[in-house]
């Protein structure tokens, strides 16, 4: 861990606020988000559809809101956009523990999608411009701080909501106050070189912009391609905790096993991170990281596609074991297939939007992979329900591996063909 700091303390000072930003985001939002359905079914007593629309809401607020936020980042600057996005979470955060009707609860969740669809664009925007050529480090060092702040969230909500989920919420706000005044003190105003002045003229030209970027197949083609990463690594949160609870119960020993899937993810990642990434841009070049990357998240679901082939004991170490192993293994697999691809993901859609607009080719970004998520997880879910139902537990994890492996081959095909431009020279494999 020192010679992460190290290398943090070696970037400008925006990157290493927006590096921290990130965390205490991470660790506002996983603090409350996690017991938010239980507080909605049990303490307010939201029928399951009421709940569903409730963060449903939420969700498409955020992802279909990414591109309008990535393009007012470019046009107003990424300042405003990521202020004005924690200032909106704070109000959100602290409505969601002080009110109890419907419509003010739909509002509130509303608003806390869409501040992540104002700042979210902004940060990654804003550390691409000023990491500079070491974009792809500084990547590597802003998925530690993400997970970080993933890993701590739930445990410090866990404490708060023991309490009461209305202190979870304040507390969730006060952070997010906090971190407005530190951004409006401490971050440095950080603009496109080529965001449109507000004006008629400039909302030509920004249509004219979204055209060209509609245009751009190599960044299409891409982003389809990647939507397969996201569906992967959020079945950290779907189908492996549901394979956990269907071997080990819902007791304390499926509750200890689903707990060991995000610390074996977080910790792996806090961990390895930084040393995966020097790995493999010594020895690959991008576009080939990024099809290894995918390749390694569909093998994930192999142990779980084995474990199907073993017979379930009735009870015992041996079940605890096939409901336990298989899946941590899962998750530590995806976790680093995602080390792999994340630092070179970031890097190649900058270079694909030609350093020009990457607030908003990332919210458009954000946008594609929000819709495949969406879609892929209730394939995911039908397909487990299916299988099961039919006897066949082995074919949705058949599917996440050809998922895993479809993905893989586009992105080796678009780095062959060049289409993950501008052509960077594969390094030579470093010495043994």
């Amino acid at each position: 861990m020192k010679a992460t700091f190290t290398q943090v303390r070696s970037y400008e000072r925006s990157v290493q606020l927006l590096m921290v930003n990130q965390f205490t985001i991470n660790l506002g939002f996983y603090m409350l988000m996690p017991y938010l359905a239980a507080h909605l079914s049990g303490t307010l007593g939201l029928a399951g559809w009421l709940v569903g629309l409730v963060l449903g809401v939420r969700n498409f607020s955020q992802q279909g809101m990414f591109l309008v936020g990535g393009a007012l980042a470019d046009r107003f600057g990424y300042k405003p956009l990521i202020v004005a996005g924690c200032v909106l979470r704070t109000a959100g955060f602290a409505t969601l523990g002080l009110v109890e009707s419907l419509p003010a609860l739909l509002a509130a969740s509303a608003a806390t999608g869409l501040a992540g669809a104002l700042f979210n664009p902004a940060v990654r925007a804003y550390l691409a411009a000023d990491a500079g050529e070491r974009r792809v480090e500084a990547f590597a060092l802003f998925n530690i701080f993400y997970q970080a702040g993933i890993l701590l969230g739930p445990l410090v909500g866990m404490v708060l909501t023991g309490v009461d989920f209305q202190v979870t919420c304040l507390v969730s706000a006060a952070i997010f106050a906090v971190l407005s005044v530190v951004q409006i003190r401490s971050l440095p105003a950080r603009r496109a070189d080529d965001g449109p002045e507000p004006g008629r003229e400039s909302r030509e030209r920004v249509l004219t912009q979204w055209r060209g970027i509609l245009a751009n197949r190599p960044f299409l083609l891409f982003s389809a391609a990647m939507i397969g990463s996201y569906v992967l690594s959020f079945q950290v949160y779907l189908a492996l905790p549901l394979e956990v609870r269907r071997l080990g119960g819902e007791g304390e020993f499926g509750t200890a096993a689903v707990a060991l899937l995000f610390a074996v993810s977080g910790l792996s990642t806090i961990v390895g991170q930084t040393r995966v990434t020097a790995w493999c841009k010594a020895r690959m070049a991008p576009g080939r990281a990024l099809g290894w990357g995918l390749a390694l998240m569909g093998v994930a679901f192999l142990p779980l596609l084995v474990a199907t082939a073993v017979p379930v004991p009735d009870g015992g170490p041996g079940r605890w074991f096939l409901a336990a192993v298989p899946p941590a293994l899962a998750a530590f697999l995806l976790a680093l297939g995602t080390m792999i691809a994340y630092p070179f993901e970031m890097d190649t859609i900058v270079r694909l939007s030609g350093e020009r607009l990457v607030a908003t080719h990332y919210g458009l970004y954000n946008t594609i992979c929000g819709v495949g998520i969406t879609l892929g997880n209730l394939l995911t879910g039908a397909s487990l329900d299916a299988a099961r139902e039919a006897g066949m537990p082995a074919v949705p994890w058949i599917v996440l591996l050809a998922l895993g492996l479809a993905c893989a081959a586009a992105l080796f095909g678009l780095h062959r063909t060049g289409r993950l431009a501008p052509a960077v020279p594969e390094p030579r494999p470093a010495a043994a």
